[in-house]
């Protein structure tokens, strides 16, 4: 589940990292809580201010015209429900910090880069630390102090990477980035934005109340010969599948997290998706539904037999959320569903060896 800027800042104030004083708006409130201030969209997607979609308004006037021009502005198909409104800070310097799981290495990965804000995906030149645990804050956050160029921030730096890393395993995240990170005119480090990916499979242990918005689809090609598939929820639970698979002795064409919120359309975008592998002779579905229902996943999987004539077979296992109800479904449409990931693979691995 991809959080809106707001939600996630919401954690990360919960975590103690400092975030700027702001206010959350809907369309009818259209009066400025204070001056000077950033309006800023608040949708599940980046490229926000590219698009127009943050804007500065120092008097009533201006306030009026960018509340009236952020809610009619879609960005990447959506409009915002409502609005962030920030304080505008004097800003000296911009950096890039995140925590991340980091599927190579099977760890929390704490990446930063002297250069944050808009333009970051085009520096190549970042550092990254692996932390296990709230001890490795110390090094991790004197290193970056060293990085950054601002060795008098080094506890402050510190007290950061601690909390971003408890802010990280409190939630089931799977990435919370602060960009930019920024150091302003009095010297105070504050998270300038916000982006944060909550694992949808651990759903269970939380009681959330985000808006539901779905992840953007983590599509990754592994090997284009591969020739199995894999469809799963979360990224914790899409890497413990194509481990399993590699493990089985078959080979993952591509990693697939569907996120959270995925509809019928999305999932049947991916089948689509996954056919144009010339070698994939088999597709492993492992879906723990929380967030994304059980019942939305069999119907992508009866649509997809019905409109795709090059889909393979499909090995199935689904548990959570509305499982009576996908178990009817796929029962009607003549699906069978199997107990568990190893019985899917075991089942993919005798198909293919026959």
């Amino acid at each position: 589940m991809n959080l809106i800027e707001y939600e996630a800042k919401a954690l990360l104030s919960a975590a103690s990292i400092p975030t700027p004083k702001g206010v959350r708006i809907t369309k009818r409130q259209s009066d400025a809580p204070f001056l000077p201030a950033v309006l800023k969209s608040q949708v599940p997607v980046g490229g926000r201010g590219k698009a127009g979609g943050i804007i500065v308004a120092k008097t009533e006037e201006e306030f009026a015209d960018a509340h009236a021009k952020i809610f009619s502005l879609a960005i990447k198909d959506h409009l915002p429900k409502s609005l962030l409104v920030e304080e505008l800070l004097s800003i000296s310097k911009e950096f890039y910090l995140s925590a991340l799981v980091d599927r190579d290495s099977m760890s929390i990965m704490i990446l930063a880069n002297r250069h944050g804000g808009i333009e970051v995906e085009d520096n190549h030149d970042f550092e990254h630390w692996t932390i296990n645990d709230r001890s490795d804050a110390d090094t991790i956050g004197q290193a970056i102090a060293d990085y950054y160029q601002l060795p008098d921030k080094t506890f402050v730096l510190q007290d950061i990477i601690e909390r971003l890393f408890d802010c990280l395993v409190k939630n089931d995240a799977t990435l919370v980035e602060i960009n930019p990170l920024i150091l302003t005119d009095d010297g105070k480090l504050i998270a300038g934005d916000a982006k944060m990916i909550l694992d949808d499979a651990a759903s269970f242990r939380h009681d959330w109340q985000f808006e539901a918005t779905a992840a953007e689809t983590n599509f990754v090609t592994i090997n284009q010969e591969g020739n199995v598939a894999t469809i799963a929820n979360g990224a914790g639970l899409a890497m413990a599948t194509v481990d399993a698979a590699y493990a089985a002795g078959l080979t993952p064409a591509n990693f697939l997290d569907i996120g959270g919120g995925a509809s019928t359309e999305t999932l049947l975008a991916a089948f689509e998706r996954i056919v144009t592998y010339p070698n994939v002779q088999a597709i492993i579905i492992n879906v723990f539904a929380g967030i994304t229902k059980a019942d939305e996943v069999a119907k992508a999987i009866v649509a997809a037999r019905e409109q795709i004539d090059t889909l393979p077979p499909l090995f199935i296992r689904i548990a959570g959320t509305n499982y009576e109800l996908a178990k009817k479904i796929l029962d009607d449409a003549g699906v069978s569903l199997t107990p568990t990931l190893e019985d899917c693979l075991f089942a993919a691995k005798g198909a293919l060896d026959a």
